[in-house]
C-alpha cells in the first residue's frame, strides 16, 4: 500500500469516527503516542534488543564485561563515561 493509498484510508476512518469526541481523544493520544515512538531514537523491535542480550552473554564469556564489588565503584565508572 502506498502512503497516498495510507493517508486516504487514514482521512477515510477519521469522517466514520469525526462525530464521537470519544474516539476522536483516543485516536489523538494513540497518533502522538506514535508520533513520540518515530522521534525516540533509542527505540528497537524485539530481534534487535535480544541481538544486543545476545551480543552483550557473548563478550561477558569472552572476558569482555566489566565487574565492580559494591555500587560505588560501579557509580564511579558510571560516571566517568
Amino acid at each position: 500500500m502506498t502512503a497516498i493509498q495510507m493517508n486516504a484510508e487514514l482521512l477515510r476512518n477519521m469522517s466514520i469516527i469525526a462525530d464521537d469526541e470519544n474516539l476522536l481523544r483516543r485516536a489523538a493520544k494513540y497518533l502522538r503516542k506514535l508520533a513520540a515512538e518515530k522521534e525516540d531514537p533509542t527505540l528497537m523491535t524485539k530481534e534487535e534488543f535480544f541481538a544486543r542480550v545476545d551480543k552483550a552473554r557473548e563478550e561477558i564469556r569472552q572476558g569482555k564485561g566489566k565487574r565492580f564489588s559494591n555500587p560505588e565503584e560501579m557509580n564511579a565508572w558510571l560516571n566517568s563515561l
